[in-house]
């Protein structure tokens, strides 16, 4: 079903709730000097947002184009989110070549952790899979905090796969990346491959955790044992001992 971006609008704003309008900001670190700075929030919740997602995910890309300029969060994210089920929708590779080219062109559009973590790996991820992963390499090295997100982040669906291969290269690029927010990502897909297999983290982590930010550390272990966890957290222990 088509409809114009002022309809799409309309339909998300009889959602919004005045106190999460109020919470989201500071929760999405939107003042000044934040990773969010500027960013503007109308207290929509994610579920609310895929029901009209999921209505308007058929809509012409211009309309997700003037979605993903507007200053407001929950309007981009219902595009960002109608894009992901677009692409699982259109099977054919080049419907989904020209979703994953838009995406790529709306890169500073996806400008928060959220933004990114619910559509990367559901559109570039999955597009990459058996392709040229050149790209995400090249985002993990630039200066660009939300692309080297979404190279990260990205990675989840190659590990879905039980491939790791990319997924630890991008986490040893990004390894001491001042950024929390990147401590966090590196952390999360860490923790999905230990997921797939345990001794696979764990060989990447003997010769690194000492040296990688706690939190991203944190993040990856987890899962672990509680034992196993500890002795990774308080170095307590000869690396040989953990294996």
């Amino acid at each position: 079903m088509k409809k114009s971006t002022k309809e799409i609008i309309n339909e998300i704003n009889t959602f919004r709730d005045e106190e999460k309008a109020v919470f989201l900001p500071r929760f999405f670190k939107t003042g000044k000097g934040e990773y969010g700075e500027g960013d503007q929030f109308i207290g929509v919740v994610i579920p609310n947002l895929r029901i009209v997602a999921k209505k308007y995910a058929d809509s012409d890309f211009d309309t997700f184009r003037e979605l993903l300029a507007s200053p407001v969060h929950e309007y981009r994210m219902t595009a960002l989110l109608a894009l992901t089920y677009y692409y699982a929708k259109h099977k054919d590779n080049t419907s989904r070549e020209i979703c994953v080219n838009f995406y790529l062109s709306q890169v500073d559009a996806i400008n928060n952790w959220d933004l990114v973590d619910l559509s990367c790996y559901k559109i570039l991820g999955h597009w990459l899979f058996n392709k040229d992963k050149q790209i995400l390499y090249d985002w993990a090295r630039e200066n660009h905090l939300w692309k080297q997100r979404i190279a990260m982040i990205s990675c989840m669906h190659f590990v879905k796969q039980g491939e790791f291969k990319d997924a630890l290269a991008i986490a040893d690029i990004l390894q001491h990346h001042p950024h929390d927010l990147i401590h966090k990502a590196v952390g999360w897909i860490l923790r999905e491959i230990g997921k797939e297999d345990e001794q696979v983290l764990t060989d990447y982590l003997i010769p690194r955790y000492k040296q990688m930010p706690r939190t991203m550390l944190r993040y990856a272990i987890e899962r672990f044992e509680e034992e196993k966890r500890k002795a990774f957290l308080n170095s307590m222990i000869a690396d040989s001992t953990i294996l």
